[in-house]
Parts: structure tokens; sequence; C-alpha cells
């Protein structure tokens, strides 16, 4: 059985905006899934920083006891330090990254909407 044929014989240009249509909404689905992980990284990031974390370890943590002045200071985080960020391409971590790289192949403003 053919695709036509399981779809019944619909007119292929709602076929066609009804798949446009669901292609906008994963993009969007797509979007926020990778702001959400980027936040979370942000915060975890920003929350653990001084001690370590499971990337790069947890030798902050030992000498941490012997100085709590350093426990809110704010820490500037490394575009390399968002490894779940940096693992697709369209997150917000990567787009920030190029720019600050100067790397644009590519226009960013089309970029976002041809995921």
């Amino acid at each position: 059985m053919s695709l036509r044929q399981q779809r019944g014989n619909s007119n292929p240009a709602a076929t066609l905006a009804a798949l446009v249509s669901k292609r906008s909404r994963f993009q969007d689905e797509l979007r926020n899934i990778e702001n959400q992980v980027y936040e979370l990284e942000t915060s975890y990031l920003q929350d653990i920083g001084q001690f370590g974390n499971a990337f790069k370890g947890f030798e902050g943590f030992l000498s941490s006891g012997k100085n709590t002045s350093n426990f809110k200071r704010p820490r500037k985080l490394q575009p390399e330090d968002r490894i779940f960020s940096l693992s697709s391409v369209t997150s917000p971590a990567v787009c920030t990254k190029l720019l600050s790289d100067d790397y644009l192949p590519w226009n960013v403003g089309s970029f976002s909407n041809d995921v």
C-alpha cells in the first residue's frame, strides 16, 4: 500500500500545508526544549561551579571548607563548559558561540528557521 493510499486521496496542497504546520510546531517545541536545557545547564554551572562539576571534577569541594566568602561569587561561564547545550547545532549556546567566534558561514536569522 502506497503512502498516498494510506492517507487517502487528499489534496496535495492540503497535505503540504498540514506538513508545514507540523514542522513549525516541531521547530517551536525543539526551540523550547533547547532553551530549557540551556537555562538548566546555566543554573547547574552557576550553583555548583565554585566547588567543581561532574565534567571537570570536584577538587574545589575539598578546599571550600576553608574559605566560605566565595560561595555566592558569580562566575563567568565559559562556552566550552556547556556540554549539553553545545550538543545541538540549533541551541542558544551554539548560536552565541558562533557569534563570539566571528564564524558565521550562514545568516543566523535564517538558520533558526531552517531546522
